[in-house]
């Protein structure tokens, strides 16, 4: 039998984030006799999906983080990887900041490059700038490009790229079977984390900047003012999360506003929620929106998620320029709702994972057969 061709996926790191929950959910998807993934990573800690990976397969590489005075070590770094495995055909770049470098030197050594836009925003202040220097040769340096949605392509490649024929839209699929609504699971929930009778409101993201958790809990504040057995359970960690407990703590919250860390079972989580709250200052595309109405839950999202995450009528958009009581108005018209099964409409969408995997293993097979044409 043939040996399956192995695909480089370059990351940060491998932990709990939505890039990559994604690559995941298609690596245990994908016919790993004809694909398999290994993994480069900026990062010598061991990750959440570390273990998982090397379970499925898949091989852990290690390079030092790029911070500038290291531009030539760097280089240099990847380089070397080249020549000493020689066998990858094919790079799929998840770091944007850092690719037009190591998919510029993967090209030289005749790799197929695919550069994959997660984002719309390299957030602000200096590092920002360095990004987006850094980002526009990546239009040059790459062979194909993907994008979760066409807002986080047209951000990172230009509308010249995303009207090509080296462009795709990569939906952040999900396993939309584990997501239907399960009242036992909800009950299981609510017991676990003693919310049964609460109201309860759910968020989903990693402790940083663009999740704009300050702002939520301004909002969960006016909530809890009108509505005095709420609650606000929050899943993810990240380097704000010291700074958001302070102002749960501030506001006198803190017997009210569960931090759960980072769960594997989100899917069971999303059960015991009442409604979903999101209000990032940017997304690529916020694949747990469309997780949450996988599930069945009404959401109130910010105006700058894509249009592409509304997939039922469960989604109602909010102005991050209007005030925290306005979205708290807006959450307390969703009290009494019923959850019904929405993953026809997810499946419907594109989302379904098995769908999406079957296209991006077809996708890889293409190029390698490109190579040998």
């Amino acid at each position: 039998m043939n040996e399956p061709i192995r695909i480089l996926q370059v990351f940060a790191e491998m932990n709990r984030g939505g890039a990559e929950t994604m690559i995941m959910n298609l690596y245990r998807n994908i016919d790993r006799e004809k694909i398999q993934f290994d993994f480069i990573v900026h990062t010598q800690e061991k990750c959440a999906f570390d273990d998982e990976i090397e379970e499925l397969g898949g091989k852990i590489y290690r390079v030092p983080r790029y911070i500038g005075t290291n531009h030539f070590a760097y280089k240099k770094v990847w380089k070397d990887f080249f020549v000493n495995h020689a066998n990858y055909k094919i790079i799929h770049g998840h770091v944007r900041s850092t690719a037009s470098i190591y998919l510029k030197i993967a090209k030289s050594y005749n790799l197929t490059t695919i550069a994959h836009s997660h984002s719309t925003s390299s957030g602000t202040g200096v590092s920002s700038v360095i990004k987006n220097l850094f980002q526009y040769p990546i239009r040059n340096t790459s062979d194909y490009f993907l994008a979760c949605s066409e807002s986080a392509g047209k951000w990172l490649f230009g509308d010249e790229i995303v009207a090509s024929n080296k462009f795709n839209i990569l939906n952040n699929a999900i396993e939309t079977d584990q997501f239907i609504f399960n009242n036992q699971i909800r009950k299981a929930i609510r017991n676990e984390f003693d919310i049964e009778g609460k109201y309860v409101i759910g968020h989903v993201g990693r402790f940083q900047r663009m999740k704009n958790h300050e702002f939520l809990i301004d909002i969960f504040k006016s909530i809890h003012d009108e509505i005095e057995d709420s609650t606000l359970l929050l899943i993810g960690d990240g380097p704000l999360k010291e700074s958001v407990q302070s102002k749960v703590r501030r506001e006198n919250l803190e017997n009210s506003v569960i931090f759960a860390g980072v769960r594997s079972d989100v899917s069971d989580i999303f059960q015991g929620m009442d409604l979903f709250l999101f209000p990032s200052l940017f997304e690529g595309l916020g694949i747990v929106v469309v997780e949450a109405q996988a599930a069945g839950l009404s959401c109130i999202i910010s105006d700058q998620i894509p249009n592409e995450a509304i997939v039922t009528n469960l989604v109602e958009k909010a102005p991050l320029s209007k005030s925290s009581e306005y979205w708290a108005e807006k959450a307390m018209k969703k009290t009494n709702y019923l959850r019904k099964d929405t993953s026809k409409f997810i499946k419907n969408a594109g989302y379904d994972i098995h769908d999406t995997t079957k296209w991006l293993e077809n996708f890889y097979l293409d190029q390698i057969n490109n190579l040998k044409g």
